[in-house]
């Protein structure tokens, strides 16, 4: 008897199951009338896309210096040919010592770059386009005690009074002259949206501000160069740096010279 209850119930679940299928797919079915006013379901339309922005040529450098009377750069050549003509002009308006003294080629990159470098931390003695000073850096002192000598500055006297003679305005009417060719440097290092004089006078009021140091600098070797204790001065600019190291008085005299050159390059 439990059996047959239990086959009749699940008789009665199957029926009710078939019943309740083909119930939910009638109602799913529309009927005509439904079928007749039925709207067609929206086909979404795909955002416009906008158009890409147009390609601007590059922007033209900011000037804060500008130089006037500069030719136009279609008025003269490439790099390479341009050192030769730097060259020629430099050696009619400076001394004729400066020609043991001057490193030529790429002359004109070269100069470039190490007046980029001069108010960074660093200056690769490679890009400098001077022979080196002569002689060994001086020394006083051992260990903590250790300064530079007052016989270092000695060792810049030649150099120093090379750019003393040198007749500012005539460097600076040659710098105008072949100034495209400089730019036109500057932008192959990297700045192609910068102006070089502009550069040119952050350098140079980046020498001026170098300290006037009177007494002994202090020194420390950590590895095979020297470094200054104080630092203060162990941050400073490389430029500055050098204009530590020519000692005081020598770097007066050459802030002179920086003086005159600024007046003829800057605005203010």
């Amino acid at each position: 008897m439990r059996r047959k209850s239990w086959v009749i119930v699940v008789i009665v679940l199957l029926g009710a199951a078939i019943a309740a299928y083909f119930f939910l797919q009638r109602l799913s079915e529309p009927t005509p009338e439904t079928a007749e006013i039925a709207f067609p379901r929206p086909v979404p339309t795909a955002r416009p896309v906008p158009p890409p922005a147009p390609i601007l040529p590059p922007a033209e450098p900011a000037i804060i210096h500008p130089l006037e009377a500069t030719p136009s750069i279609d008025t003269l050549p490439d790099l390479d040919h341009g050192d030769v003509l730097v060259r020629q002009a430099l050696y009619r308006i400076l001394e004729k010592k400066w020609k043991s003294l001057l490193l030529t080629d790429h002359l004109i990159h070269k100069l470039v770059v190490t007046i980029d470098n001069l108010p960074r931390k660093d200056l690769p003695a490679r890009v400098v386009p001077l022979k080196r000073v002569p002689g060994a850096f001086i020394t006083s002192g051992e260990g903590d005690e250790r300064t530079i000598s007052t016989h270092n500055p000695e060792r810049y006297t030649a150099y120093i009074q090379l750019f003393e003679g040198i007749n500012s305005e005539k460097l600076v009417s040659l710098y105008r002259q072949f100034y495209p060719l400089f730019q036109r440097a500057y932008a192959a290092i990297g700045f192609p949206n910068a102006y070089f004089n502009d550069r040119l006078v952050v350098a140079i009021d980046d020498l001026l501000a170098a300290p006037e140091i009177d007494g002994p600098i202090r020194l420390v070797q950590p590895k095979v160069l020297y470094q200054f204790a104080d630092p203060d001065l162990a941050e400073r600019s490389s430029g500055q740096k050098i204009m530590i190291r020519m000692g005081r008085d020598n770097a007066m005299r050459l802030k002179v010279k920086l003086r005159e050159i600024r007046q003829l390059v800057a605005v203010k």
